[in-house]
């Protein structure tokens, strides 16, 4: 329930604070007055977007404040756990700042809010009905969306429309590959080929392919290099050679060892020397006397090589990086080998449109079991709207081919009315007058506030021009369902007719002054001022005692 609405700065208003009543809550005014205001802030509340315009002129910014009594409503509770929030005490504060400048911001309970959770949250909270809900009326889609409401089918309808979607889905799926399977064998064909060709380098290190193929390359001169070596480092002949050398500086040092801590450090230093000499030697020893490698491993790695420079070439790539271009390779080959084949994706489609049928005709069958019901509920409301003979029934039609049918089921639903007696029913886009569907849309927005469940917290409704087409009684019954509907939950309406501003249980007057600069000014009516506001509404400008009476009538009785 809202509590109540701060305004600061805000289009013509620059500072106020309304309460706002439990039930029936009504906002009257002269054209122009600013009516619209109220509904304009409350809007914003709950995450519509925001215009600079609304900001007062001359204004740096304007403040919105919205509180809200949240009181045993499981929904706001779940959706404080839901999005990670405490909800410490049983109110609500939203504040919404508008600039000059475009920009906005919002908070929750005094913490910053994103406009997609408020919205989420506003949904919960308040209920704005458009007062172009009639001409919703004209769509065959709300006249659907509205029974399934009504018929609590909401769930259902979700399900087949998602069903109904999936299958779709897999059509184009299935008509994608049908569109590319030629070009998709040529692709695998070929990633094959580049595969089966590279595969040789795959199994083995190309780095180490390259040096060995070097090295086997010029293993002769290698060999004779070896030799070289060590005749330089020990040899029997007369020639001089490193480790007949080293001996003697050994020698030398070892002499002078008692003599000087240095020859003994350059001692030690010259035996490790010798010992890795010593080392060397072997190596080059057995390198030198090795056999000459097999022929056929020369071949085998001169194959690899010449492989590695033609696929290089080929695909215009170093060597080196072939093989990482595989790993791609093989990654397409499989995603094109892991797609649906035409015959799997025609069995997956098959199940999935006999899916879709099995819920569309559950779907229907509770569509069709619930519509007269509703339909009479319907009736029983518009009858006392100045429409005694009013006559109302939905008309299923199923759609001649399945390729017709969508994801709101296999029938046309029409909602059919007549309002005079002898005259058959008709679609009610082509036969009503826009008073019957201003009281046809009035009676639908009010049993689909009321539909929900009793016990549930219900979200406060706003009616935007309630009165659009009618006047006289009817607009005394419509303020009486305003009314009564506002015993069970919380209600804000504009409205131009006095005898519906009269059943209101809290009246706000909207009106406007002229001073330096234009102002609007929030007025709760009680007694005379509500009277006087009421024969205004009811007899226009001059206002007499006669209408005074008239108006003080309206509030004769009043329950």
């Amino acid at each position: 329930m809202l509590l109540s609405l701060t305004l600061h700065q805000f289009a013509l208003i620059a500072e106020h604070e309304l309460s706002m009543a439990e039930g029936f809550n009504v906002i009257t005014g002269e054209t122009g007055a600013g009516k619209s205001l109220l509904l304009d802030a409350l809007s914003l509340c709950i995450g519509e977007r925001a215009d600079s315009a609304m900001v007062r002129h001359g204004a740096a910014h304007a403040d919105i404040y919205a509180q809200f009594d949240v009181t045993d409503n499981t929904l706001v509770a779940d959706w404080f756990t839901e999005h990670e929030r405490s909800l410490d005490e049983p109110e609500v504060l939203i504040r919404r700042q508008l600039s000059n400048n475009g920009r906005s911001k919002a908070w929750l309970n005094g913490t910053p809010v994103s406009l997609a959770e408020l919205k989420s949250l506003g949904a919960l909270l308040v209920n704005i009905h458009s007062q172009h809900a009639q001409q919703a009326l004209l769509k065959p889609q709300f006249v659907v969306q509205w029974l399934d409401e009504m018929a609590k089918l909401t769930p259902l309808a979700a399900q087949t429309a998602s069903s109904y979607q999936h299958y779709q889905q897999l059509k184009r799926q299935a008509d994608e590959i049908a569109s590319r399977e030629a070009q998709r064998q040529d692709r695998i064909q070929l990633l094959q080929n580049q595969l089966a060709d590279i595969a040789p380098l795959l199994a083995v290190d190309y780095h180490d392919v390259e040096a060995e193929h070097e090295e086997l390359s010029n293993i002769e001169a290698l060999m004779t290099e070896a030799s070289h070596g060590l005749h330089l480092l020990d040899n029997d002949s007369d020639e001089p050679d490193v480790m007949t050398l080293l001996g003697q500086a050994i020698k030398l040092c070892d002499h002078q060892i008692g003599v000087s801590q240095t020859f003994g450090q350059a001692s030690e230093q010259l035996h490790l020397a010798q010992q890795q000499i010593t080392e060397v030697t072997a190596l080059l020893t057995d390198y030198a006397e090795q056999q000459l490698p097999d022929p056929e491993r020369l071949q085998t790695l001169d194959s690899l090589i010449s492989l590695g420079h033609r696929l290089s070439r080929k695909h215009n790539l170093p060597a080196k990086d072939l093989i990482s271009e595989a790993n791609v390779w093989q990654q397409q080959l499989e995603q094109l080998e892991n797609e649906p084949s035409s015959d799997v994706l025609a069995a997956q489609i098959e199940d999935a449109w006999q899916a879709y049928l099995q819920l569309a005709t559950k779907l229907n069958d509770s569509r069709s079991k619930a519509a007269p019901v509703i339909s009479e509920q319907l009736v029983q409301q518009l009858q006392p709207l100045a429409l005694p003979n009013a006559r109302c029934e939905f008309v299923f039609t199923k759609r001649t081919s399945s390729n017709l049918y969508n994801a709101q089921g296999c029938y046309d639903i029409d909602l059919l009315f007549s309002a005079n007696v002898g005259m058959p029913m008709q679609p009610l886009h082509k036969i009503a007058s826009g008073g019957e569907l201003s009281r046809m849309a009035l009676v639908m927005q009010v049993l689909q506030a009321t539909s929900s469940d009793n016990n549930a917290a219900k979200p406060m409704l706003v009616f935007d021009e309630v009165d659009v087409g009618i006047s006289g009684g009817t607009a005394q019954v419509v303020g009486e369902l305003l009314r009564s509907l506002g015993q069970t939950q919380q209600l804000l309406a504009i409205t131009h007719q006095a005898q519906v501003a009269a059943q209101a249980h809290q009246h706000i007057m909207v009106q406007k002054h002229h001073n330096e600069q234009t102002q609007s000014e929030l007025i709760i009516l009680t007694k005379d001022a509500q009277v006087n506001e009421l024969a205004r509404m009811s007899g226009g400008v001059t206002i007499t005692d006669v209408t005074r009476d008239h108006a003080r009538s309206l509030l004769t009785g009043i329950k």
